[in-house]
């Protein structure tokens, strides 16, 4: 070390600490995080007995009787054998590699506290001495979650963990799915680009081939409640299990030569966003993480110096971030797909579970297409400093939005219309009126949420009710409003017997939602439609 660095081995700190001159490198580490543990945030006994009276409550009044209850009760997703598990397992491998990349981008196991950080980077010591341990801890933490969480979800969805026949290859997938997540967090941080798009790659390539395989294999359909040929699925856990020791190494090897100034600039913001997230502006928090605008810094305007039209501008300003904007048609595509087909299917069961999830999809989705939400929640909030009269505001910044989204849905509506025709439900016209509803619904559940401002202090006083304080309940619905509003927003509309009425009850919804949302943004006195509709 450096004499001028703050743990220098001559140093106060060091002499009058328990690191002496001549130490290795590893207890100079433990030093260093021993005296920052002392600065007051440290984990308290109360504080963990507390933690282990909520998990104990959680386990004895929620966990306990929802297993019971899932054990004894048929399957809400049934596989019935190994076989019609396998493209299942090899979608939900694919999503995990890709969403555990994805967030290694952003917020990865080498974040630390900046000050803790800096420290570090002020001395001598290699990378891998102080990131080494912090790495292999979450690691292990991620892959333990991830067994749980998967491990629970199949056994209280599905009936694959219901058979002694296809438990073992339902764990023998779980330990791989949770190794190879865990390993994927990191390689998403330290490797380059091109590593993690062959990554990706490969892990579709390998969940097409498992599902081909399975699907190829003589007898690979099963007998319901029995294993049938299951050769799929055992290749899947198979690669997976052997995968992630050796891309394990490979992204270990890459800790000594991750870029440390980069490293820094990821860590101060974690912390930005951690505060934010803490003190209640989830929203500002996500905002961090929004990819800064690049390029077409002039394609605004036309030749002549005015602004070019509405689409035009929405066009222009989602090419400035083109990954973003990728990501957002995907999820549309995609979205779509999903919720046509599951509103071509009956109003209940596995149907409505796919009709939730393609309007999370299109939710998700319709926010990452265009910027146009914020701009206009600016404008509304902005009003009294630029005008009370503006022509056609909301026609001009919902244009763009309305008309990307549902462009980017026509594909995998078509498609699903085309391919799954014969499916039980209201024919196409019943399909079309389910698909209109839920995007009007999606569409005013975003108005929703990007109106939110700040916290409201209510929201930070006790609800006390006989079940408890339900301020925390109510805290964390304002933090997801839009996407609570989109979830229970399809349930109802699946309780409905006929298309005609869930559109209705939609638009309903959808304009309730619209009214609240300028309301949020502080217009709701006498002369709002007259200022929404005025021209300058």
């Amino acid at each position: 070390m450096t004499a001028d660095s703050p743990v220098a081995a001559d140093s106060p700190v060091a002499a009058d600490g328990p690191v002496a001159a001549g130490t290795d490198a590893m207890t100079r580490v433990r030093a260093v995080r021993h005296l920052y543990a002392r600065r007051g945030d440290r984990a308290t006994v109360q504080g963990r007995a507390y933690l282990a009276y909520l998990v104990a409550l959680f386990t004895v009044f929620y966990l306990v009787p929802v297993v019971h209850a899932a054990s004894t009760s048929p399957a809400l997703v049934p596989l019935g054998s190994l076989a019609r598990a396998t493209p299942v397992a090899c979608a939900l491998v694919i999503a995990a590699c890709w969403s555990a990349q994805l967030a290694g981008r952003f917020w990865g196991p080498l974040v630390m506290q900046p000050f803790v950080l800096h420290v570090f980077m002020s001395t001598d010591l290699p990378p891998t001495s102080y990131l080494g341990a912090t790495v292999r801890r979450r690691l292990m933490y991620v892959a333990a979650a991830t067994l749980l969480s998967t491990g629970t979800a199949a056994y209280l969805t599905t009936d694959l963990f219901h058979h002694l026949d296809t438990a073992p290859a339902g764990l023998a997938l779980a330990l791989g799915l949770s190794a190879v997540t865990a390993v994927a967090w990191l390689w998403g941080q330290v490797r380059p680009v091109r590593d993690n798009l062959a990554l990706a790659a490969a892990a579709l390539a390998v969940g097409l081939a498992a599902t081909l395989l399975g699907r190829s294999v003589p007898g690979g359909g099963g007998e319901a409640g029995g294993g049938g040929s299951g050769v799929g699925l055992w290749l899947l856990a198979g690669v997976l299990l052997t995968a992630a020791p050796v891309l394990g190494r490979s992204a270990f090897r890459s800790v000594r030569t991750v870029d440390l100034a980069r490293l820094a600039r990821e860590s101060a913001r974690a912390a930005q966003a951690q505060t934010y997230a803490m003190t209640g502006t989830l929203h500002h928090a996500l905002d961090l993480y929004r990819p800064e605008p690049r390029g077409f810094t002039s394609a605004l305007l036309r030749a002549d110096g005015r602004l070019r039209g509405h689409l035009s501008q929405g066009v222009v300003r989602a090419l400035r971030t083109p990954a973003r904007a990728s990501a957002a048609v995907l999820l549309l595509l995609i979205g779509g797909g999903v919720l046509t087909f599951g509103a071509a299917g009956a109003q209940t069961g596995p149907a409505l579970s796919y009709r939730v999830a393609g309007a999370v999809c299109v939710y998700l989705g319709s926010g990452w297409l265009s910027e146009t939400w914020r701009g206009l929640r600016d404008e509304l909030t902005l009003a009294p400093l630029l005008g009370e009269r503006w022509g056609g505001m909301l026609a001009r910044t919902l244009l763009w939005p309305v008309v990307a989204v549902t462009a980017a849905m026509v594909p995998g509506v078509g498609l699903v219309l085309l391919t799954e025709g014969t499916l039980p439900g209201g024919g196409p016209v019943g399909t079309l009126l389910l698909v209109a509803g839920a995007l009007v619904l999606v569409l005013g559940a975003r108005f929703l949420r990007e109106m939110k401002l700040n916290l409201p202090l209510s929201l930070l006083l006790p609800v006390i009710t006989p079940l408890g304080d339900l301020s925390g309940l109510l805290f964390l619905a304002w933090q997801f409003d839009g996407l609570v509003a989109v979830v229970l927003g399809i349930l109802v509309m699946g309780a409905l017997p006929d298309a005609l009425g869930a559109f209705a009850l939609a638009l309903g919804l959808a304009l309730w939602f619209l009214w609240r949302g300028l309301r949020r943004a502080g217009w709701a006195h006498r002369g709002l439609f007259s200022r929404l509709g005025g021209r300058v």
